[in-house]
């Protein structure tokens, strides 16, 4: 199979040009639904790491306990609740969450989201029933392993952003050969496989990228929620999926770089990769 290395400049030149009559609907309206009781901070740096790289709009939907916390904390993001039960998505938020489905470009769903009867039956819908791409990220990778045909009846795209332990989870292994690995997987799903780690691997099965950016100082709990805004954003911007995780990939190291550059990789945090992030998209 051949391999693809993303530079800068190929970035640039996939990224879709600002239209100066455009307005705010058309740089993409995305659905993240994300966060639980504890895990705030991950609808909070997904929601940013959209907006960050170029989203038009972010709905953020959340439990409806931790929602005061996010509707304080986050200015950007449109903030809104579902019902929950014990700090998760309760099943009486499927309704809310189908009605937000209409006019969204993508949805991004898992990021700290935590597993219930709620989520899950939230992740059958959107998979059965949404025609656009979706990102399926953490807890959304965790509960996809009892669904796979779902994703594999799909006639949208589905893109995944495992870690190794997540990648394990979903029934795959790990034989030392990641390009290959991942690909199995891409194949076997019918799906973008982003598996990340040194040399992030990012495939739909038959094209494959292995990205050349980022280094130890974003193993930091909040980076990879960071990463699936992202590509949540750039999916929404209209980018081919595969090209908007390749591209989202490299974007992530890249800012990861600068920040171990300017502030060494112990200190750095998923924060800081959102501040320099814009500098590598002009």
């Amino acid at each position: 199979m051949d391999i693809k290395y993303l530079e800068h400049s190929d970035v640039l030149s996939l990224l879709p040009e600002r239209d100066p009559h455009a307005h705010k609907g058309n740089f993409g309206r995305l659905l993240l639904i994300c966060g639980s009781v504890g895990y705030t901070g991950a609808a909070a740096l997904a929601s940013m790491g959209a907006l960050r790289s170029g989203a038009g709009l972010v709905f953020l939907g959340v439990p409806e306990s931790v929602y005061p916390i996010l509707a304080a904390k986050l200015t950007e993001p449109v903030v809104f609740p579902f019902p929950d039960s014990n700090g998760a998505l309760s099943p009486a938020a499927l309704e809310r969450i189908a009605a937000r489905l209409e006019n969204m470009d993508a949805v991004l769903f898992g990021p700290g989201l935590g597993i219930s009867e709620g989520t899950e039956r939230a992740l059958c819908h959107i998979l059965e029933h949404f025609q656009g791409p979706v990102i399926l990220d953490a807890d959304g990778i965790n509960l996809a392993r009892e669904h796979k045909d779902l994703i594999r009846g799909r006639t949208g795209v589905t893109i995944l952003t495992p870690h190794e332990g997540e990648f394990r989870r979903l029934g795959y292994s790990l034989t030392g050969d990641r390009v290959a690995d991942a690909v199995k997987a891409g194949n076997d799903l019918g799906a973008i496989m982003v598996l990340k780690g040194n040399g992030t691997v990012i495939t739909d099965g038959t094209t494959c990228y292995v990205n050349t950016t980022g280094n130890p100082g974003m193993a930091v709990g909040g980076s990879g929620d960071v990463l699936s805004g992202i590509i949540a954003s750039l999916v929404g911007q209209h980018l081919s999926p595969l090209e908007a995780a390749a591209c989202g990939v490299w974007l992530h190291g890249a800012a990861g770089d600068r920040c171990a550059e300017e502030l060494g990789q112990y200190g750095m945090l998923p924060t800081d990769m959102l501040n320099v992030l814009p500098y590598f998209m002009k």
